[in-house]
Parts: structure tokens; C-alpha cells; sequence
């Protein structure tokens, strides 16, 4: 067995087994605290931990499929996040060519470019021509009507679900000398601590929890769970530093920064479902609302993750 296939084993048996645990906790809450399903916090807990198995499944289907599945798991969730986001937008008839062009030709262009690894156009493709020209096809339709809104809307859902959804895969493409073949546990790195730092803040919020540190955007985070999941999540981030290019120190500190940008990312984005007066981007998941609820922390770091690992190794 391989280096890589090896770490990756052990990864995602580590991940099977917080799973299972997680399944039983739940089920036993569940039968002491909510047997006729009335606690509606053991229900969503519950609820959570089925889902993150489904997620969990696919991109260990994704990663055993090697860079083409994790090219279509990807793709898959741009173009999803994309219509979550859309729906929330100020459209008019006068966006459909727009729209379109969105969706069957940025989305998998973008996504083509990653296959080919053309680093230099894929960085500048949606910030540059694809936002020049979602303004050009929408003017011809003549409809002034909130334009500048409208346009606005598109170009930053491109930003957020397709241009940075799009550096997790992006990783692939990183040259690290010594690290041949093994990007996809960059992938498996950045998503881990992510995520596990969105759970932490929340267990911390939950045990800890007092003060609220943005109770205008989300009223669940505290400055307790913030605190402690961050922390958390950076150690995680050092101890799993054999999955990695760097030293425990140097995935401690990219673990704190992503986890950091994902905490922002979150804030961000919450924003914006409250300035639209929804709580979720959408119900594709069950217990964790839309696609774009569980990326939204994803989809900030990710660029930051991706560039600090390639300038530092193409100035080391």
C-alpha cells in the first residue's frame, strides 16, 4: 500500500470511527431524553450526524475516485450553490441569458480549466472576463431596473460559489517537492479542520457559551465558542500535520487561519441570509439547511489555504 493510500486509511477510519461515536451518543440522547421525538435538539443533533454520514461517504467516494471524482464532486456543488444563491437575488426576465451563460458555461469552464491545470487563466477567468461579461449579455436585454443590484448579486454568487468553491480542487494542482500525489490529503486537511471548527464553536458555544459576539448576524456564537473552537480546531490542525507538506507548527498556524477565515466566512454569509430574511440557503441537506450552510466557511478559506501553500513553497 502506498504512502498516500495509507495516510489515507487511517484518515478515513479516524473519520468513521468520530462518526460512529457520534451515532451513538445521539441515539442514546434519543432514547433517555426524546423517545417520542419531541426534543427538537436531539432530533436536528441527530439529524446532523445522518447527514454528515452521507457527506462523508461521498467524498470518500470522491477521493478514492482520485482527481476526476473530486473535479465532479466539486462542479456538482458549484453549480448547486449557485442555484441556492440565485433564488435568494433580485432576477428579472431581463438575467435569463446571464443566468444561463452562469450556470452552463462559467461553471463548467471554470472547472475545465482545473482539469487542465492552466493555473494562469483559471485564476482570472471569473473575477476578470466573467465578470465583464455577465454585465454585457445582461444590458442588451435593455432593463435598467436595479441593474447595478442585479449584476452585483450575480457577480459576487459567482465569486462565492464557483471561483472559491472551486480552490478546494484547485489543490490538485499544487507541485510540492516531496508531496507527489498526495494534494488530495491537502483537500482532506483544509475540510477537517473547517468543519470541525464550526462543530467545536458550537459544542463550546453550548457548554460555555455567554457572551454572544454577533447577535445581529448569529445569535448562537459566543465569544467562548468562537474561542474555543478556534483553538480547538488549530490544535486538530498541528496534530494532523503527517497528512500534510508542513511541520506540526506550520499546519498549526495554516489551521488557524483557515479556521479563522471560516469564521468570517460564516459571519458573512449569515448576513446576507438575514438581510434576504431567510435562516437557511436551502433544505438540500437534512438538519443542516442548503449546500451553501455547510461550504460557506469552506469557500473563504479555501482561496487563503491554496495560495499560502503555493507561495510557500514557491519561495522555499
Amino acid at each position: 500500500m502506498s504512502t498516500t493510500w495509507h495516510d489515507m486509511f487511517l484518515l478515513l477510519l479516524g473519520i468513521g470511527g468520530v462518526l460512529l461515536l457520534a451515532s451513538l451518543v445521539g441515539r442514546i440522547l434519543q432514547w433517555r431524553l426524546s423517545p417520542d421525538g419531541s426534543n427538537s435538539t436531539i432530533e436536528n443533533l441527530n439529524a446532523r450526524i445522518n447527514a454528515w454520514w452521507i457527506m462523508a461517504i461521498l467524498i470518500a467516494i470522491a477521493f478514492i475516485a482520485g482527481r476526476v471524482g473530486v473535479l465532479v464532486l466539486f462542479a456538482f456543488c458549484s453549480f448547486a450553490a449557485l442555484r441556492e444563491f440565485v433564488t435568494l437575488t433580485n432576477t428579472r426576465r431581463a438575467d435569463h441569458w446571464a443566468l444561463a451563460t452562469a450556470f452552463f458555461v462559467v461553471v463548467p469552464l471554470q472547472y475545465f480549466l482545473l482539469w487542465k491545470e492552466e493555473y494562469g487563466i483559471f485564476s482570472v477567468f471569473i473575477p476578470v472576463y466573467a465578470f465583464l461579461l455577465m454585465p454585457i449579455i445582461a444590458v442588451i436585454r435593455g432593463d435598467t431596473h436595479n441593474f447595478l443590484v442585479r449584476i452585483a448579486e450575480l457577480q459576487w454568487a459567482l465569486m462565492i460559489c464557483v471561483f472559491c468553491a472551486s480552490h478546494v480542487p484547485a489543490l490538485l494542482t499544487l507541485n510540492i517537492p516531496g508531496f507527489e500525489g498526495r494534494n488530495v490529503l491537502l483537500i482532506a486537511f483544509l475540510v477537517i479542520v473547517v468543519q470541525l471548527s464550526d462543530v467545536l464553536q458550537y459544542v463550546w458555544g453550548k457548554l460555555f457559551g455567554r457572551t454572544k459576539i454577533a447577535p445581529n448576524l448569529s445569535p448562537s456564537k459566543t465569544v467562548e465558542g468562537f474561542v474555543g473552537g478556534v483553538a480547538s480546531a488549530t490544535l486538530i490542525g498541528a496534530g494532523l500535520w503527517w497528512i500534510t507538506p508542513f511541520t506540526p507548527v506550520q499546519a498549526g498556524i495554516m489551521a488557524f487561519v483557515i479556521a479563522m477565515m471560516g469564521f468570517f466566512g460564516g459571519l458573512v454569509m449569515s448576513a446576507i441570509k438575514r438581510d434576504r430574511g431567510v435562516k437557511d440557503w436551502g433544505h438540500l441537506i437534512d438538519g443542516h439547511g442548503g449546500l451553501i450552510d455547510r461550504l460557506d466557511s469552506v469557500v473563504f478559506s479555501a482561496p487563503v489555504f491554496f495560495h499560502l501553500t503555493r507561495y510557500w513553497w514557491s519561495l522555499s
